[in-house]
Parts: C-alpha cells; structure tokens; sequence
C-alpha cells in the first residue's frame, strides 16, 4: 500500500515514513501544501497523512481541491490544534479521520490500518502484470503454479513496477519511497535489488521482464 505523508515539520515527516516503512507501506513525503496536491493528484496512493498548518498552501485547502476533483484518497489529518470546531472544520472538508500532536505512534498506525479498512481498501486485491500475480498477504511473486517469496523491499519494489506498468519508474522513485535516503548508496541499492528481481523472473519463468530506459528508468514489458 502506497502512503503520501505531507507535512512541513521535515523530523516528524521522516520519523512517520520510517515508522510506516517498518510496518511495510510505500512511503513518499511532501513538506509544503502545493507539492502535495501534486502528487495526491497523481492517482499514485491509496492513503494521505496531511498536516492542516503547511506553507503556500493548508492542508483544508489541499483537501479541499481534492475532494472537488472528486478524488477519494483517504486522508487522516494532522494538526497540533485541539479545538473541535478545527475537528469538525476538517471533517466538513471530507477528511475520514483526525489526529491531534503529540500522538502516540501506535494510535497513528491503528487509524491508519482502520481508516483503509473501513473504507474498503484493505489488501485484497492483488496487482497482476503479464503472467505474474503480486499476493500482498503473502509477500510471494506467481506466475502460474509457480511462486516466490520476496524480500520486502523487492516486493516493494515490483508493487511499484506493477502499479506503474506502462510508465516508467525512475531511481528516484524507488529511493524516495522505499528508502526515504538519496545518498550514493540508495542508489546503488537500486540496481542490486532490479537485478534480484530479474532472477526471481526468471527462476518462475515468466514471460515478464524488467527493462532498463537509459537516463530515465525502468518498465516490465512482456505483457
């Protein structure tokens, strides 16, 4: 499951992704209220975490827009106000739930669990690309009778490329999202998980195949 966290304080914004990481989710972050309509825009996640108090833009008003547009990412709010009527305000916008700072991380990830259940969006639904099939309870790849078990981050990795699939994805966007890092070393993890990934194809003997587009990404083709 894919998670927009958007939230300008940069230390709470990556100690939530590192703490929704660990639980499993596909994590990308915003710090001000008009990058994060851009991507809520995307299409690209099945959640939103939005912070009210953000620059250029609040975060009422990226709800806002959003719900105009129609578009019915869930969204859990957070802001350090505690006011009811901030509460209601928010609820009014078409967020699904509301979360005040300081939380406790364990509530955070209850509302989160229970806001795409409730909603139903629970992970039922597994992505199929070509001849593969991703099973998001089991954590294996299949390609008819035969299956792998991934490691998380190559699960992670091809739940991207699958969800993606007639688009590129670029180092980027894998670092961005799995390893919240952009250093050297992030990107070199890149390539040695891509090249994992081949081999399990392989080893299935999948007609799917991770293509690399020079200077711009990767695609499975093979459909």
């Amino acid at each position: 499951m894919r998670i927009l966290v958007v939230e300008d304080e940069k230390g709470l914004a990556d100690a939530v992704s590192a703490l929704l990481r660990r639980e499993g989710y596909s994590v990308e972050t915003a710090n001000d209220g008009k990058t994060g309509l851009e991507k809520a825009l995307s299409g690209r996640f099945d959640c939103m975490i939005l912070d009210i108090m953000l620059p250029g833009m609040n975060g009422l008003d990226v709800l806002t827009y959003l719900r105009v547009k129609e578009i019915e990412i869930p969204v859990l709010l957070l802001t350090a106000k505690s006011e009811v009527d901030d509460k209601i305000k928010g609820l009014d916008c078409g967020a699904d739930d509301y979360l005040t700072k300081p939380f406790v991380t364990g509530e955070l990830l209850a509302r989160v669990r229970a806001m795409t259940r409730r909603l139903g969006m629970a992970q039922d639904i597994n992505p199929r690309y070509g001849d593969i099939t991703l099973d998001l309870k089991k954590g294996e790849l299949s390609c008819g009778a035969n299956s792998i078990v991934l490691g998380r981050k190559e699960f992670q990795m091809m739940e991207m490329l699958i969800s993606n699939s007639g688009k590129n994805t670029t180092k980027e966007d894998f670092v961005s999202r799995i390893w919240g890092s952009d250093d050297d070393s992030a990107y070199n993890n890149v390539e040695v998980y891509i090249s994992f990934l081949r081999k399990k194809l392989q080893m299935l003997h999948s007609n799917v195949q991770i293509k690399t587009r020079r200077g711009i990404g990767y695609c499975l083709e093979g459909a």
